[in-house]
């Protein structure tokens, strides 16, 4: 009997993906000893937006929110999502903060990190993977699922023992948008499981309806570890359900060591979050539905959710199949990157801005000019050349890893910040997000400063 694991997503990429990560901490404390006692391989949650979520909208140290979710979650390995050298930003990162990123993330609390680099540019998580083994921790290297003419399965599997051959404990093919189909799903997972040793880990969308399809097809292939969410914050740009998943599962006799009983009061706590959400606007029905078009936009469902956000704002959300439209031309013009963040991002702000100003590359966002010239990596296809030249010009792109021309960032940070940093967590999040950083720690120091006052008057009294 084949036993298959599952990782619970909805504290990180389910909440991502249905409501931009506006999930605060004192919303799911609550739950947390009963999903840990669920019987999960992994709870997702940290990385991804969670970081920039807290500073930017939460007003929360994602720092303290990590060490809360482990004292109250002691026996389920906690997994976050890195983005290889930008770690959890948008740009990349000197060696040395990622490293040092890396060794906090596991000192507060995180057991296995699952790392990936936008382009599948190997030489963007070598640095990564190997503080993670450094640090003792379970390192977990990705694929970035994507369809074009430049991917295929041989890719694919090269890529994987490339992977392998860095040291990772297991390999994970992250299907950001929910286009693997369940055939190739099987293909993928059975030539893996032929050519790589370490555990094959499955994640995907249920965007185009795919999801349990893809997963079920996946586990018959041999994959070990599925990733899930509880039902009422699954389906549309979120994960597949994870009742759904372990009935069926265990119906074809697999073994899934889940207690549906703790798993079921895990949604029944999440039902009135998610409803409460559709009320205030946090949650979109938009995202709650599948989106067949994906299958040619291949649009993930962080992405989609932003521009829903996005177009809202500007009143032009009537425009959002028009962009949608786009998106595969601009990918077509960098060279076919996955559609996973920051290229997600990137690609999608300039489709939307190629569509707002009525006319293609009229303005041209910094990010892309930095993909363009070289910063991210190395582009998995041809770079259109007109494209090249318009923001480039006569500019050499550069070949070597970008982290390599950087220098150190830490201890400059860090002098930077002085005593407005508590602590080495404080100067990685200003390194990650400057402005929001700084926001965060002002009202951090106000509230302290009042919170003294006020004992100092308790004293008088």
């Amino acid at each position: 009997m084949k036993n298959i694991k599952f990782t619970e997503t909805v504290l990180r990429d389910a909440n991502q993906s249905l409501i931009a990560t506006r999930l605060g901490f004192s919303e799911f404390e609550p739950i947390l000893k009963d999903l840990d006692d669920c019987g999960y391989y992994s709870l997702e949650c940290w990385g991804g937006a969670t970081f920039d979520s807290c500073l930017r909208y939460l007003d929360e140290d994602p720092w303290e929110r990590l060490r809360k979710i482990k004292k109250a979650c002691p026996k389920t390995p906690l997994q976050m999502l890195l983005r290889g050298q930008n770690i959890l930003g948008y740009k990349h990162y000197p060696d040395d903060v990622v490293r040092k990123f890396v060794q906090k993330s596991v000192e507060n609390g995180i057991d296995i990190i699952r790392i990936f680099d936008a382009l599948n540019d190997i030489r963007n998580i070598e640095v990564a993977v190997d503080e993670t083994l450094k640090c003792g921790a379970h390192a977990s290297g990705c694929i970035c699922y994507t369809i074009s003419p430049i991917h295929n399965l041989e890719s694919y599997v090269k890529l994987a023992k490339d992977i392998e051959a860095l040291g990772v404990q297991s390999i994970c093919v992250k299907d950001m948008a929910g286009i693997m189909s369940p055939q190739q799903a099987f293909e993928l997972v059975t030539a893996l499981k032929a050519n790589v040793k370490v555990p094959i880990v499955i994640h995907t969308h249920n965007t185009t309806g795919l999801g349990p399809m893809t997963l079920l097809k996946a586990a018959e292939a041999g994959a070990d570890v599925i990733d899930t969410a509880v039902s009422c914050f699954s389906g549309g740009t979120s994960q597949p359900p994870t009742e759904t998943m372990a009935y069926t599962l265990r119906e074809m006799g697999f073994q899934v060591d889940l207690d549906d009983k703790k798993v079921k009061k895990v949604n029944d706590f999440f039902k009135p979050i998610r409803n409460s959400c559709l009320k205030e606007g946090r949650l979109n029905p938009v995202v709650m539905a599948n989106a067949t078009d994906a299958l040619v936009y291949q649009v993930p469902g962080g992405m989609l959710s932003n521009l829903v956000a996005q177009l809202t704002a500007q009143n032009s959300l009537d425009k959002l199949d028009a962009v949608l439209e786009e998106v595969p031309k601009v990918r077509k013009d960098l060279g076919y990157p996955p559609l996973v963040t920051p290229m997600s991002q990137m690609v999608g702000v300039q489709a939307t801005v190629n569509v707002l100003t009525g006319g293609r590359y009229k303005n041209v966002s910094k990010e892309i000019k930095a993909y363009v010239k070289g910063e991210y990596g190395r582009a998995p296809g041809k770079i259109d050349p007109k494209v090249q030249k318009l923001v480039l010009g006569d500019e050499k792109p550069i070949t070597e890893r970008y982290a390599d021309l950087l220098e150190p960032g830490f201890e400059k940070a860090k002098k930077e910040l002085g005593e407005r940093a508590h602590s080495d967590e404080d100067v990685l999040s200003y390194i990650a997000f400057p402005t929001q950083a700084e926001a965060f720690f002002d009202k951090r120091d106000r509230k302290e400063d009042n919170d003294t006052f006020t004992f100092s008057i308790r004293e008088i009294k």
